[in-house]
């Protein structure tokens, strides 16, 4: 079942603070961390943590950067053939994470705004999962291309080709994205995120599932989007219900939002299936 993702690849800088901050406010943060990031590399790790082969299309620097920010994805097995060294410094997200788990970000997009895709780079692929950090061309060309599943994480968000969302097979999207983006419902599927209060899926505009979290401990929620995500892909890889695809992808973002930092963060599916067995 191999997947492809099309996406970001990001250096985070991760500052811990009491609480986020308020316009024009400055705060002294308690403690500063460099994790790899990216929504692209994440999710192609976690992807790759729930046992799927995983090929990632990025674009990186030629900085020291570019070596920290892939480090987990070399070391966990994510192929990494198809990957452009660009001029542009690697991407950088600079990253606020409060005591309850909260978090802003900011992302510098860097070498990500340079991201190439060709029809080869993604026809084949049993399912192509991209994300909005990387240029629209790069998105159009996914989409177009994928010869298989074609999933979307619509974020950061900004508004989505129509012919982009009417390929799709899923749309991955948070409550204020789907406020911001119209015409998300031409997709086949809708998989809308709530936080702690659970996701629904929806198909031609009708809701199909909902699910709830477990109950967790969050202390950083930096990655539980691309969590939710890789599982919700596999489920549709592995012809899961949709009530069942929802709550093994609910319990996979709970799980990462328990742990800090991106990358490190991801579950693996035994952890899911253990979360789910409670």
């Amino acid at each position: 079942m191999s997947v492809t993702v099309v996406g970001s690849v990001n250096l985070d800088l991760v500052a811990a603070l009491p609480r986020l901050p308020d316009r024009g406010e400055t705060l002294i943060a308690t403690g500063l961390t460099r994790t790899p990031g990216g929504k692209g590399a994440n999710q192609a790790l976690a992807a790759r943590r729930l046992g799927l082969p995983v090929r990632l299309l990025a674009a990186v620097g030629t900085d020291p950067e570019a070596d920290a920010a892939l480090d987990l994805l070399r070391r966990e097995g994510v192929t990494l053939d198809r990957l452009q060294r660009v001029t542009e410094p690697t991407g950088l997200a600079l990253i606020a994470v409060d005591t309850a788990g909260e978090t802003t970000i900011v992302v510098v997009p860097g070498a990500n705004a340079a991201l190439q895709v060709d029809p080869q780079d993604v026809a084949g692929a049993e399912a192509v999962l991209t994300v909005l950090e990387v240029p629209e061309r790069a998105v159009v060309a996914a989409a177009q291309h994928a010869t298989g599943l074609f999933v979307l994480n619509a974020s950061p968000a900004r508004p989505v080709p129509p012919d982009v969302l009417a390929r799709a097979d899923l749309v991955v999207v948070n409550r204020a994205e789907r406020a911001a983006l119209p015409g998300l419902h031409a997709a086949r599927a809708l998989a809308v995120t709530d936080g702690p209060r659970g996701a629904v899926l929806l198909r031609e505009g009708q809701q199909v599932a909902t699910a709830l979290p477990p109950r967790v401990t969050a202390v950083d929620g930096t990655a539980a989007g691309d969590a939710f995500i890789a599982a919700a892909l596999a489920g549709l890889l592995h012809g899961l219900p949709d009530a069942e695809l929802l709550a093994r992808a609910c319990a996979a973002g709970a799980l990462a939002a328990t742990r800090p930092g991106a990358q490190p963060s991801l579950p693996t599916a035994a952890e899911i299936d253990e979360v789910l067995a409670r």
